[in-house]
C-alpha cells in the first residue's frame, strides 16, 4: 500500500507578516514588563537592605548590652540584674528571627532580580539589532542618475 505524502503547506505573505509583527510586540512586552519588574524588586531589595542593616546594629548593641548585664550579674546576681540580662536576651532573639526572615526574603529575590537582568539585557539587544536591520531593509532605493550621452566630435582631417 502506498503512502501518500501530505503536502507542505506554503504561508501567505499576509499570515507572515503577522507572525513578525506580533513576535515584534511580544518581544517589546517583554522588554517593558521586565524593566519595570526589575524596578520595583531593586526597590524592595534596598528596603531589605535597609531592614537587614538596622537590625544588624540593633543586635550589635544588644550583644553588648548583654555582656555588660552578664557582668553585673556576676557581681551581684539579684533579680533585677538577672531580670534585665533575661529580657536583653529575649530582645535579642526576637532581632535574630527578624534578621533570619529579611535574609530569606532577599536570597529568594537576588536570583530573581539577576535572572529578569539577563533577560532585560537580552531583548534590548535583539530589538537594537532589529531596529538596525528595519533601517537596512527600509532604506528608499537609490535613484540612479542616467549617463550624459557623450556627443561624438568628429574628427577634422588635416
Amino acid at each position: 500500500m502506498v503512502v501518500k505524502k501530505k503536502a507542505k503547506k506554503t504561508v501567505s505573505s499576509t499570515a507572515a507578516a503577522k507572525t513578525v509583527d506580533t513576535a515584534k510586540a511580544n518581544l517589546q512586552e517583554v522588554a517593558t514588563t521586565s524593566s519595570s519588574a526589575i524596578l520595583t524588586l531593586s526597590k524592595e531589595t534596598k528596603k531589605l537592605t535597609i531592614v537587614a542593616r538596622r537590625l544588624s546594629k540593633k543586635r550589635a548593641v544588644l550583644m553588648r548590652k548583654k555582656k555588660t548585664a552578664a557582668s553585673k550579674v556576676k557581681t551581684d546576681p539579684n533579680a533585677a540584674n538577672r531580670k534585665n540580662l533575661k529580657q536583653i536576651e529575649n530582645e535579642l532573639t526576637t532581632v535574630k528571627k527578624e534578621a533570619t526572615k529579611v535574609a530569606a526574603q532577599k536570597a529568594t529575590l537576588t536570583p530573581e532580580v539577576n535572572a529578569l537582568r539577563a533577560i532585560s539585557r537580552q531583548t534590548k539587544a535583539y530589538t537594537r539589532a532589529m531596529e538596525q536591520a528595519d533601517k537596512v531593509l527600509n532604506k528608499p532605493k537609490k535613484k540612479r542618475r542616467r549617463k550624459k550621452a557623450v556627443k561624438k566630435v568628429a574628427e577634422v582631417p588635416t
